[in-house]
């Protein structure tokens, strides 16, 4: 049968519920337990024995067998699944004033996929399976559409992540992931609200994107008659509450970048963000640390990774090394020898890093080195630490090294999975390198960061020294939860829709 006739035949059923009396949609049901809770409770009842407890369970039929005057449903909730024992005799005596046929009503007007309610006792099997023995049963929704048979065969994938619905319904692991990303998330608010650091929501709608290089999605409010942006990082209003006074700040929240789709990048992410005053990007460092290894030792208790059939070990102190190292222990180029860009590019062309002839300065080209030779080699955690000043306009001079910033990004399976600076609290500094990035905007740079002269402003009434750092959630998940794309740990990504995927202008 089509889809379409499964449908119609469907909603026949649904008309014959209705006129048996039977509202096909329920509005409630109560619940004593759940197929897990029974399942640990009763793991040790041997074959052929009942337990007379009476239990309610509810939860959606993944697979009917009927003989006759026995049926054995699969029924799924939340938790797991359960086997629930259907005997004509017992319902129809337990029923009788309901539906005087109940259990034929039972196996003509159910399907695979429809929401059911049902009240028994426990009863083992005699081949062993924990079931629910039921007395009465109510159909508490009709699925009008039939499950895939095959759901893990399909080779659309996107069709998982555009049904996710379906999705978490016929894979368990699925919804394992989503459960453990709410646990993660959960996690780390717990770690630092416990360090006394406080989360603070920041406007999503903002006059100007900044905190972060990145081409922003733009909209427009009609009341105020002007552009808005959404926010591509939380970064400038957080320090702001830093110079308002508090000392511990964070925000967990969605970004948004009207970037390019990938494995590793979707246009609206998540993040966290967290400052502390009177700290610099060595506290950060070990912050981070406690962080990823609190939340895995607590969702997987362990910190004994696999990764995509990569071993990752997340025990502290992890790796401390700066990118100049990294280059040279890679490539043999030592940045720091060279006294022209033109020198370097040499050099680097010897090296076979490609694009050299578009860098326009010697940090420049050390960070692409470092993108093209070295960063998916890290597979264990690195803080890879000291960036060029030109690439990271929000940090604070090195204090001993020329050139540099005090900044980190830590790298796990060949990924930046958080970033930190010992944060610029200079405004005449600050200003100067948000005019650069304003003039490169203004020249066309879609990436480049505007002028955000109120945060400028508020810098010059003085922040503290201060540590930030971001972490991206979502590639802390897909760790976690060893999946590929960031697409697995995303509920709902973002697709276009199937008819622009089906138009020629998509495919060229």
């Amino acid at each position: 049968m089509s889809e379409e006739d499964i449908r119609a035949a469907r909603l026949e059923k649904v008309e014959q519920l209705k006129q048996l009396g039977s509202n096909p949609y329920a509005y409630r049901w109560e619940s004593t337990h759940h197929a897990a809770q029974l399942q640990e409770k009763f793991a040790d009842l041997p074959s052929g024995e009942e337990v007379d407890v009476e239990v309610a369970i509810a939860g959606r039929i993944m697979a009917r067998r009927v003989f006759g005057k026995l049926a054995f449903f699969t029924l799924q909730d939340e938790t797991g699944t359960i086997q629930i024992y259907l005997e004509k005799n017992r319902i129809q005596e337990s029923m009788a004033e309901i539906d005087a046929d109940a259990f034929n009503h039972l196996k003509q007007l159910t399907d695979a996929g429809d929401i059911l309610g049902v009240k028994g006792t426990i009863k083992r099997t005699e081949k062993g399976e924990l079931s629910v023995y039921v007395k009465q049963y109510t159909i508490l929704t009709k699925s009008l559409l039939p499950l895939p048979d095959k759901w893990h065969g399909l080779t659309d994938v996107a069709k998982r992540y555009r049904q996710r619905y379906v999705d978490l319904i016929v894979n368990p692991e699925v919804r394992q992931t989503f459960r453990r990303r709410a646990q993660i998330t959960a996690g780390i608010r717990r770690y630092l609200e416990e360090r006394d650091f406080l989360e603070i929501e920041t406007p999503v709608l903002q006059s100007e994107a900044g905190g972060a290089d990145a081409r922003p999605f733009i909209t427009y409010h009609n009341t105020l008659e002007m552009e808005l942006y959404l926010r591509i990082a939380t970064e400038l209003h957080l320090k702001r509450l830093i110079v308002g006074g508090f000392e511990k700040v964070f925000e967990l929240g969605r970004i948004f970048r009207n970037e390019g789709i990938s494995t590793r990048h979707n246009p609206e992410f998540t993040s966290i963000e967290i400052y502390q005053a009177y700290a610099d990007y060595n506290d950060m460092m070990a912050l981070t640390e406690g962080i990823i290894t609190t939340v895995a030792q607590e969702v997987l208790g362990t910190l004994q990774l696999t990764y995509q059939g990569e071993s990752v070990d997340l025990t502290p102190p992890w790796r401390r090394v700066t990118m100049h190292d990294l280059v040279k222990e890679y490539t043999g180029l030592d940045f720091n020898s060279f006294q022209t860009l033109e020198e370097a590019k040499t050099a680097s062309k010897s090296a076979g890093i490609p694009g050299v002839d578009e860098a326009p300065s010697i940090g420049k080209l050390l960070n692409l080195a470092f993108e093209e030779k070295v960063e998916t080699t890290l597979i264990q955690p690195t803080f890879v630490i000291d960036y060029p000043v030109e690439i990271s306009p929000l940090a604070k001079p090195h204090r001993s090294q020329a050139g540099l910033v005090e900044r980190f990004e830590l790298f796990i399976v060949g990924r930046e999975t958080a970033n930190s600076f010992s944060e610029l609290t200079d405004p005449i500094d600050q200003r100067e390198r948000l005019e650069a990035q304003a003039a490169k905007k203004a020249a066309g740079d879609l990436e480049a960061q505007g002028l955000d002269e109120d945060f400028l402003i508020a810098l010059e009434y003085g922040m503290p020294p201060t540590g930030g750092l971001g972490i991206g959630i979502d590639r802390l998940v897909m760790l976690l939860t060893d999946s590929a794309s960031i697409r697995d740990v995303i509920a709902f990504p973002l697709l276009k829709p199937e008819k622009s995927e089906a138009s020629p202008e998509s495919a060229t």
